[in-house]
């Protein structure tokens, strides 16, 4: 089950590749994207330049994108926090990138995908969840949820589509 629309977003503070990313340290965002991630999943790489794109594009209008990597290292080394630092570096990631090694975090949106994007508005409640937009390939997406989602935020009003089916891998959770 899902963290329903309209419910308040659990906070979190965890290491990011970049010193710290913590909820609480954006209050001053007009709306926040938390994206869980990873480095291997082939759907997370068909979208995170569009991740970027987004990152780049909103932060003017006071957007801050946190992506999360929840997944079991141990069984999935390409998820490591040392990789993450790489992957970071080599395609220059613009939105902060965390490591939830507990978990505790994707456990508590309920996360089950990577991607998996959250738009929380500027009271930190859930006014989006799902997919970033209908397809894995950029020339072939005709619905970007994401970006309507926020467009509908920071206007004050509630998103046209407030969900949609996250596609992707399943988080990598540990035993």
């Amino acid at each position: 089950m899902s963290l329903p629309i309209g419910a308040p977003a659990p906070t979190f503070s965890l290491p990011a590749v970049e010193g710290t990313a913590s909820l609480d340290q954006l209050t001053d965002k007009n709306a926040v994207v938390v994206a869980f991630s990873c480095n291997h999943c082939p759907y997370v790489m068909a979208w995170e330049g569009r991740m970027n794109d987004i990152a780049r594009d909103y932060a003017d209008k006071g957007v801050a994108m946190v992506a999360i990597n929840a997944n079991n290292e141990a069984t999935h080394p390409a998820d490591s926090y040392d990789k993450m630092v790489e992957r970071a570096n080599e395609k220059g990631f613009v939105f902060a990138y965390a490591r939830d090694e507990s978990q505790e975090v994707a456990k508590a949106y309920a996360a089950e995908r990577t991607p998996e994007f959250y738009v929380l508005d500027g009271d930190r409640k859930v006014a989006y969840h799902g997919s970033l937009d209908d397809n894995t390939e950029p020339e072939l997406a005709t619905t970007a949820f994401l970006r309507d989602a926020l467009d509908a935020v920071l206007e004050g009003k509630t998103p046209a589509t407030t969900e949609t089916a996250a596609v992707g891998c399943t988080i990598k959770w540990k035993k």
